[in-house]
């Protein structure tokens, strides 16, 4: 009797082990570059459900009102590709590196943080020549 509960037992945790959630993204990480004031600032985190049950992403939350995450509010069925758009502020001039964090049901990884990093030129229009910058003042 007490073999019939230890291979049961042992039965039950290799079943919750197969099942688990799991999430691979094809990065964690997208650098912008040097990109303009005022640019398209969103970006995609394409990831795919590699388990055979379905994923929950509970929670995305940027690490700034800056960064805004959009993410996919119903289950992601096993084998499907989603993505997470993060959009950036691009009216902040200057360098950045900025977190989303997502809270999910994947057994491995509760927590996944994303990053996005660049550097935010002024626009064209708002570099001073040096004409304008060597003028006396008066």
């Amino acid at each position: 009797m007490k073999t019939l509960f230890a291979f049961l037992a042992v039965l039950m945790m290799t079943a919750g082990f197969v099942s688990a959630q799991k999430i691979e993204f094809e990065t964690l990480e997208i650098n912008y570059g040097d990109i303009t004031k005022s640019a398209n600032g969103t970006r995609e985190f394409k990831f795919k459900n590699t388990s055979d049950v379905p994923l929950i992403i509970e929670n995305a939350q940027g690490s700034c009102g800056c960064t805004v995450p959009d993410y996919p509010r119903e289950p992601i069925m096993p084998g499907e590709t989603k993505s997470v758009r993060v959009k950036y502020d691009t009216e902040r001039v200057g360098p950045f590196t900025k977190y989303v964090t997502l809270t999910t049901n994947a057994k491995d990884n509760t927590s996944i943080r994303l990053t996005i990093r660049g550097n935010v030129l002024p626009a064209p229009d708002a570099v001073p020549t040096k004409e304008k910058s060597l003028m006396p003042v008066k």
